[in-house]
């Protein structure tokens, strides 16, 4: 695991743990595109991120979120580690996997923590 993938990690964890504890679908799935937002630079969070995604269109009986959530899970497995991943990109099927979006402030201070820490 990398770095930053080591430094990102526990902020992932509790935007998953967030989403299992959410009120509602829709604040769920929120926490669930935040915890991509953070990941996704790091392979195997990035894959994590889209698996709980797959999980929550499943449980929402949403065969789009499903099918967008297949495709995404092969493209984070096999383009993470080479770079190809837009930045800020939130990862549900309701925006296009190749989209870049801007990253909110709260998260981009994570990721920059996470990318300039000298541990």
């Amino acid at each position: 695991m990398t770095r930053y993938a080591r430094q990102i990690r526990p902020h992932v964890d509790a935007e998953l743990a967030a989403a299992r504890a959410a009120p509602s679908a829709v604040d769920a799935f929120r926490h669930l595109e935040r915890a991509h937002v953070l990941g996704q630079s790091a392979t195997v969070l990035h894959v994590r991120a889209h698996w709980h995604m797959l999980r929550w269109g499943v449980a929402q009986r949403s065969l789009r979120e499903v099918r967008g959530q297949l495709l995404r899970l092969v493209g984070a497995a096999t383009k993470t580690a080479i770079g190809w991943v837009p930045r800020g990109n939130t990862g549900g099927s309701n925006v296009p996997p190749w989209k870049a979006l801007p990253v909110e402030p709260p998260l981009q201070r994570l990721i920059d923590s996470a990318r300039n820490t000298s541990h």
